[in-house]
């Protein structure tokens, strides 16, 4: 497809290229009106409403619905070329009979032969998790208990990191987190938790669910410090700081894995950080991951996938193919607030795998944008009528956060 596009001249048709609008570098509400009210409104002492204006509005409105750089943040990412998985395929449905046979060779292959064993893993890895820290309860010495506890959740982990067939590569493990600290981390899919706990153990925090996950939970705490939270407790947030604050104050236990952007992300940006867990005084480590869609996609769409058509989808790809970046540990400085310190940390997560740094929340995958922040794009344009408004105020740079209490995702 490449060479056939090279020898005419003629660029590989991309659906979701980023040339869709030729956007013009950020300037000021005041100075884009000006430009389009021309010289004349230059000569007039006083500020006034014109027609003009409108365009300004519209051209923005127009922008966001073609080249939502938040929406597309919650599908998964298009590939350049097809890696023979009819899911990534969305340009061409024949192209030769060679590749139609080496598609249906790998169907036979990944559903006839890699799925089978993979799912045979996956039952064995969580059965013996869910068995063997159930055993562990039975033991009278406590210390003992937690030795064979971490070594069964390593053990466990890995058998469900091979039943993904997942390539791991492992950067800076000098800075792998310590006991009686925070671990946060990039939020793309939920095996997120196993490609991390794979190099060591975390204590999970999370909500308590039901059914198959509520049993691996119940079973999981038994053994090992995790912190689970009822459903009316989640919204407590002075209760799960207190539950935190006292778990990272005893330097025994394992450091606390948190994704604090509350959501599965595509892995082609990190979204705001909730500022919750960098309100604790303790010192953070930041982890980023960064997953090869070539091989098999692991971004999670929780709106149009359940869990087990997901995994089902992870169990049938080639390969999870991604590497992972143990930070530098970071604290809060003095005279940063808790919501400097979590984009500071967000910020270096995204250079190290790169990723696009986003202000918005993700919460904005379910909920619908809040009034308060329309408001605020009237505010500006009002100050602009009474001409108050700054040089350097940006129309797109207010802080939103959404709450999003119910995603299943969510790492706090």
């Amino acid at each position: 497809m490449e060479m056939g596009a090279k020898e005419k001249n003629q660029q590989l048709y991309k659906p979701y290229s980023n040339g869709i609008i030729a956007k013009k570098p950020p300037s000021s509400l005041q100075q884009e009106l000006l430009e389009l009210r021309g010289s004349a409104s230059c000569s007039r002492t006083e500020p006034e409403f014109e027609m003009a204006d409108i365009f300004y509005f519209c051209r923005r409105g127009v922008e966001s619905i073609l080249d939502d750089e938040v929406t597309k943040r919650f599908s998964s990412q298009e590939l350049d070329s097809w890696n023979l998985l009819t899911r990534s395929n969305y340009n061409f449905h024949h192209i030769s009979l060679r590749l139609t046979v080496m598609w249906a060779v790998g169907v036979l292959l990944r559903y006839g032969v890699l799925l089978p064993l993979r799912v045979t893993l996956a039952v064995t890895g969580i059965g013996l998790l869910v068995v063997l820290t159930t055993l562990l309860t039975f033991l009278p010495n406590r210390e003992l208990m937690l030795y064979l506890s971490e070594k069964i959740h390593l053990m466990c982990y890995r058998i469900c990191v091979r039943a993904l067939t997942a390539i791991i590569t492992y950067h800076n493990r000098e800075n792998k987190p310590k006991n009686g600290c925070i671990c946060v981390s990039n939020h793309t899919t939920p095996i997120d938790i196993i490609i991390l706990a794979n190099d060591g153990c975390y204590s999970m925090v999370g909500q308590l669910h039901g059914g198959l996950m509520g049993m691996v939970q119940r079973a999981m705490v038994k053994s090992s410090p995790h912190i689970w939270f009822e459903r009316s407790e989640v919204k407590d947030r002075h209760l799960v700081a207190k539950r935190l604050s006292d778990h990272v104050a005893d330097k025994t236990k394992q450091p606390i894995l948190i994704f604090p952007e509350g959501t599965c992300i595509n892995n082609t940006s990190v979204m705001m950080f909730k500022k919750g867990s960098f309100e604790i005084a303790c010192t953070v480590y930041p982890v980023a991951i960064k997953y090869d869609p070539r091989f098999g996609d692991a971004f999670w769409n929780s709106s149009k996938f359940g869990m087990v058509n997901y995994l089902l989808r992870m169990m049938s790809s080639w390969a999870i193919v991604c590497s992972v970046w143990y930070l530098p540990p970071m604290n809060r400085e003095e005279g940063e607030d808790a919501v400097q310190f979590a984009n500071r940390v967000k910020a270096a997560i995204a250079a190290q795998g790169g990723l696009v740094d986003l202000i918005w929340d993700g919460g904005l995958k379910r909920a619908k944008v809040k009034d308060a922040f329309k408001e605020e794009q009237q505010k500006l344009y009002s100050k602009v009528l009474v001409g108050e408004q700054d040089e350097g105020d940006q129309g797109d740079s207010t802080h939103l956060e959404i709450e999003n209490p119910d995603d299943s995702t969510k790492g706090q």
